[in-house]
Formats: C-alpha cells, structure tokens, sequence
C-alpha cells in the first residue's frame, strides 16, 4: 500500500536523521575535554594543588599537579567509556534497544546534573560525572549503529557516519566554553543538557526498537511507531492477530539457518586479536594527546592564556569535521557493493577483502599523526588537529564496521564491548605516560611521543593480516572448484 510504504520510508528517515543529530550533539562529548578543563581551570577547579616555586628570576605559580588532576579524571572516563561498553554489550544483546538507551540515558542525566552542581570546592565530583557522561554517550551509540540496517548497500557507511557524528560531538564541550565566555554559567549549559534528556526518551519508544534492527531486513518490517498504521498488512496473520516482528533478530543475523561460531571462538580468533591490537595502539595514541593537549599548548605559547585559547578552539572546531570524515571510511567499505563477487565468493569474503584497504589507511594516518604530534612547533599542531580528527573518525567506525563485518551479528554487541573493554585496559597507560613526561622528563614529551610512534607501526599487521586470510579463503575456494571441474 503507497500510504504505508511513504510511512515506513518517513519514519526511518527520521529514525537516521536523529540517530544523527543524538551522536553528533550528545555522545561523545567527553572527548571535547580540553575545552572544558579551560572552563573549569577559570572556575577554580583542582586549583589547590597549584604551588609557588622559587625560580631564579622569582616566585612562579606551579600547576603541574592540577593538570595531573584534570589528566586523571580524563584518563578514568575515557578507560569506563571502553571497559564498561563490554558489560552493556551483553545488556544490549540480552535485553535488546529500550531497556539499553534507559539505562544509557539515566547514566547520561546523572552525569550532566553532576557537573552542573560540582564547584571549585566539590571538584572531586567531576570524576564519577565525567565517567557517567562517557557511559551514557557510548550507549547512545551503540544503540543507534543498528539503523544502518534499514539501508541496506549503505551499512557500513551509516555506521561510520555515526561513529563519525560520536567524534563530532566532542565540539559540545568547545560551545560550552564559547557560551561561558559570553557570560552564559557552566550550571546553566550543564542543566539545559539534563533536560535534553526527555527528548532521547521520545526517541526511545517512537523512533526505535524495542529489541534490535534485524540484517538483511525482512520484508515488510516495522518498529516503533508508524504513522497512521501499527502493522503492515503482511503481518498480519490468518486469524487476525499481529503476528510478532521479528525485531528480536540481531545485527546482521543471515536468513538461512547455520552453525555460528560461538563467542568464545570469536573472542579467541587471529581476526579478533589482531584488531585488538590495531585498536589499542592507535586508541592509546588519541587519549594521550587529548589528555595532554592542554599543558602541551601551555608549554609551546609559554603559557600565554589568549594564544591557548585559540588553539583549543581550533582542536575543537576541527572535532566537527569527524562526521563529515567518517563516511570516507564507509564508502571505501561498501565499495564492492552491487559489483559482481567472484565466483564462488560469499558476501561475507567480500566484505572483509573491502575492509583491507580501511584498515591499512587506518593505521597510515596514525603513523603520520604521531609523527606531526611529536613535532614541537606551535603552528604545526593545526596540521596535528586535522590528522587526529580524520584518523580518529577512522578508527572508530572502522572499529564497529570490520566486527559487524567479521564476525556473527548474535555476538556484536558483546565482540564490540570486549574490544573496547579490552583496549581500555591498555588505554590506561596514558597516566604512566604523563606521569613520565611530568616527573623524569621534566615536561618535554618527545621520548613518550616517539615510543608511541613506534608502538603505532604495530597496526599495519592487522590489514596484512586481513589480507592474508582474505587469500586463504580464495585459494581454498579454487581448490574446490578445481576438485569439482576434475571429478566431471
């Protein structure tokens, strides 16, 4: 039927268009961090632990344990944000959509009031919220990936682009600090962002499923609520009875019945660890530098506040370019949709043959990322901003892309949480390592940073590794084709 066809066709526009718009504004704001320490350094934060130091030419005010503070409430947030996404992967998988983004949105609210009433005196307050503001986001994420099932040939590049939008939303924090400057308090923002609250809840029960977008989607498929009509009519069975949607099928579960492999053997595959290792290393790298920009930018202007000011608007203003990055990385892997597979191949070969070259231009822009990082000249760090923002779009919805891709979607939500959990883990040597450069190394982060350049070359074996299993499945798949054409 036209009328219920142009329903269907408006409601999951409207599904993607504020799927969008909740990343890109709310999600990953805690990864705008710099932009907010300014904020809370003006507010006083912390601002206890900054002492006098005799110098030769005089006293001078030392700060180096406030911004230790600062880099350790970042380093515990963005450690929960990954460690916490493997047990609400098994929440999402268990329980399905609704029960997941309640759960998200409460932890996001809880957060958001945090800030708004935490104050120079009550500053220990920013460590719970900020770690709730990281979980809260990254649930709103993984609970809107699945919309790119809707969309069929442009899967992975929906995911990307929400990824991507999560990366963009990290400027949230940069109009907060713009809105402080024109006089606008941090409680304010910070209570207007609680209310915003109500809004993902409608999106919650009228743009979503309760359970999960099933891959490849059924015909005649409903969710949430449609406009005019609950059900098509093709679901409706003989004895008038709606017949139940199949919504409880997971990311990309085939329609013919076959042996998965279970979690475990996912869990313990050559694919999975070496993608764990690509993810660490260059997720190691982002958090280091984020966590660190802000006394990096104070050490190359000589702390002059107005030049530091500029040049974390610029790293926040480029964080808006991330959802305009992401969708690169899709379409390099939906390439070879509607092309014809060779023969023999499945979709699944062929997805992961397309998601070589992601991986290895990946890993390439890391590389040239850490090498302009490490560089110590001031303008450079513009070129810094716009390989970090391009790498990390990348890396993020190539991360969720390559495990819907790889391995069977009854197990995403949980691979796509033990991945992160598991990276946070190794994340969580960014503190050593700014311990490192403020103590031994006396402020000068040249040795950490080209260890992390080094360390950062270990993700080009994850592609190679791709590719090499990618010619295993061709050459086993010639031979039986071989043994077949021999036995006519």
């Amino acid at each position: 039927m036209p009328g219920v066809e142009k329903n269907l066709m408006v409601q999951r526009s409207l599904t993607f268009a504020t799927g969008l718009v909740e990343c890109l504004c709310f999600a990953g704001a805690v990864f705008g961090w710099a932009s907010l320490v300014f904020v809370l350094k003006t507010e006083g934060y912390f601002s206890s632990l900054c002492v006098n130091v005799t110098q030769v030419n005089g006293t001078a005010l030392d700060c180096s344990g406030q911004d230790e503070q600062f880099s350790l409430v970042f380093t515990i947030a963005s450690f929960m944000n990954n460690f916490l996404t493997l047990p609400n992967g098994f929440l999402f998988d268990r329980f399905g959509t609704t029960v997941a983004r309640l759960f998200g949105i409460f932890l996001y609210t809880m957060g958001t009031l945090m800030v708004a009433f935490s104050s120079s005196v009550l500053s220990i307050l920013l460590f719970p919220a900020l770690s709730l503001l990281a979980v809260g986001g990254i649930l709103f994420l993984m609970t809107n990936m699945q919309v790119g099932n809707l969309f069929g040939s442009h899967r992975s590049t929906i995911i990307t682009l929400y990824n991507g939008a999560f990366d963009s939303s990290s400027a949230l924090f940069l109009i907060i600090k713009l809105l402080y400057e024109s006089g606008i308090s941090l409680r304010a923002s910070f209570l207007v962002l609680s209310a915003c609250s109500v809004i993902h809840l409608l999106r919650t029960f009228v743009l979503l499923p309760k359970k999960f977008i099933p891959y490849p989607l059924p015909e005649g498929y409903t969710y949430g609520i449609i406009f005019g009509k609950s059900k098509r009519p093709e679901q409706t069975a003989a004895n008038g009875n709606a017949e139940t949607t199949v919504e409880e099928t997971p990311l990309k579960r085939d329609v013919p019945v076959k042996q998965e492999k279970s979690f475990r053997e996912c869990l313990l595959s050559r694919l999975f660890l070496w993608h764990l290792v690509w993810l660490s290393v260059m997720q190691l790298r982002h958090y280091l530098f984020i966590g660190t920009l802000n006394p990096m930018l104070q050490r190359l202007t000589e702390g002059e506040p107005s030049l530091v000011s500029r040049y974390i608007n610029a790293f926040a203003f480029t964080q808006l370019c991330g959802v305009l990055c992401a969708p690169w990385n899709g379409l390099i892997m939906d390439r070879h949709k509607g092309k014809p597979r060779a023969a023999g191949e499945s979709e699944h070969e062929a997805d992961l043959r397309a998601a070589v070259l992601s991986l290895f231009l990946t890993a390439l822009q890391c590389v040239l990322f850490s090498v302009s990082a490490s560089t110590p000249y001031l303008p450079l760090q513009y070129l810094t901003f716009i390989l970090q923002v391009v790498n990390r779009s990348f890396l993020y919805g190539g991360n969720a892309a390559f495990i819907s891709i790889a391995f069977p979607s009854c197990h995403f939500g949980k691979l796509y949480g033990g991945v992160m959990a598991l990276s946070a883990v190794f994340s969580l040597l960014q503190y050593p390592c700014f311990a490192l450069v403020k103590g031994a190394l006396n402020g000068d982060p040249l040795y950490v940073n080209i260890a992390l350049t080094v360390l950062s070359l270990l993700a080009f074996i994850h592609p190679l590794s791709v590719y090499l299993h990618c010619r295993s499945l061709a050459s086993q798949r010639a031979k039986s084709v071989t043994a077949s054409t021999s036995s006519l």
